[in-house]
């Protein structure tokens, strides 16, 4: 058992360790940004210190929008799960509640079977009329009162299922809220870590083709810097948008992390890939960013996107690890373009020879 001073101050080590990297990496002190870093300083939420490690490699810091999603998909299912214990707790309720009912009726019907047997030993053994007058009527007592144990049993079951339909439907939306990320609508990072496993797996069963494609936003920091937040949210919205507007069946959408996304294409090849990966950026291209708050025309916006498609000794992280390596080669050479793997090795091709 730990000792209630030792406690104090390994929590205290945590919660300097927390401010301390708040304080370093310049970021807002809000109760959000605290429990990410007091989590992260316990280690005990390995997923969550993975992707704030890897984005921390990849950028050297984290924004707003990466704050966000590491909170809405790593902590905040906490809440998520009081909520799913909350409805639980009340099937569990109304499930007692019927089995209870249940059992009073079973044992109305035990004793209406023995009012039935006794009524036909006093009818067998009735002498005048009176005598079966009083067998008939206590009968005709007894199955009125069956009958109205029957109907509010009938009237409770009813009510009790309409009562669970509509907590499973609760259920249905707190798991689709649970993998949606609440800023773009699009599936969050543990939708896609779920979904494109699945996809790598059953590709690989199938012998079908699949593509994934990274898509980064262009200079997204410097719409934060010089407009804020809020325009920053705005251009995920727009990015977000124009992913929903191009990609349909069962193509899978998501945001990986940040100024991030990803696109799983299910019974895809190279060359169709690239098309709808180039129909995305020319989507999202084509619409003017407005401040909402001024009406002033701020631009457009621009992605570069990276291209890979599965291969027979693939596993899903070798997948996105070479998406990734596409995206980042179509960022060193220019932004606003789409780069397959053949790209990426015919221009580091034309850098070794120029070299």
């Amino acid at each position: 058992m730990i000792a209630p001073r030792d406690e104090h101050e390994r929590t205290m080590a945590y919660a300097e360790v927390a401010l301390r990297q708040i304080r370093s990496l310049r970021q807002d002190a809000l109760p959000r940004n605290y429990e990410i870093w007091y989590v992260y300083a316990t280690g005990h939420n390995a997923p969550l210190n993975k992707i704030i490690n890897e984005t921390l490699a990849r950028s050297g810091k984290l924004s707003e929008s990466d704050l966000e999603q590491i909170y809405d998909t790593y902590l905040s299912h906490g809440r998520t799960t009081d909520r799913i214990d909350k409805i639980g707790a009340r099937v569990v309720s109304e499930i007692e509640d019927v089995m209870s009912l249940i059992t009073d009726a079973l044992g109305l019907t035990a004793s209406f079977g023995d009012n039935l047997s006794g009524a036909n030993q006093k009818l067998s053994l009735a002498k005048d009329r009176a005598q079966v007058k009083a067998v008939v009527e206590r009968l005709v007592a007894s199955t009125r009162e069956m009958q109205q144990a029957n109907n509010a049993l009938e009237t409770r079951l009813s009510t009790s299922k309409l009562e669970i339909n509509n907590l499973q439907h609760n259920l249905e939306a707190i798991r689709a809220e649970s993998l949606t990320d609440p800023l773009t609508g699009l599936g969050n990072r543990k939708h896609f870590d779920r979904a494109v496993d699945d996809a790598v797996r059953c590709a690989s069963a199938s012998r079908q083709p699949l593509a994934l494609l990274m898509i980064d936003i262009d200079h997204f920091k410097s719409f934060n810097d010089t407009y804020g937040h809020l325009t920053g949210d705005q251009v995920l919205r727009l990015v977000g948008m124009s992913l929903k507007q191009s990609i349909n069946g069962q193509d899978i959408m998501a945001r990986y992390g940040g100024e991030e996304f990803a696109v799983v294409l299910p019974n895809t090849g190279l060359r169709q890939a690239i098309a709808v990966a180039e129909n995305i950026r020319q989507t999202v291209t084509s619409k003017e960013l407005k401040k909402k708050s001024t009406g002033e025309i701020l631009g457009r916006v621009t992605i570069s996107v990276g291209v890979s498609t599965l291969r027979a000794d693939d596993d899903t992280d070798s997948l996105i690890e070479r998406a990734d390596s596409c995206l980042y080669a179509a960022k060193r050479n220019g932004r606003n373009r789409v780069i397959c793997e053949i790209d990426r090795d015919d221009l580091d091709h034309d850098r070794i020879q120029v070299a």
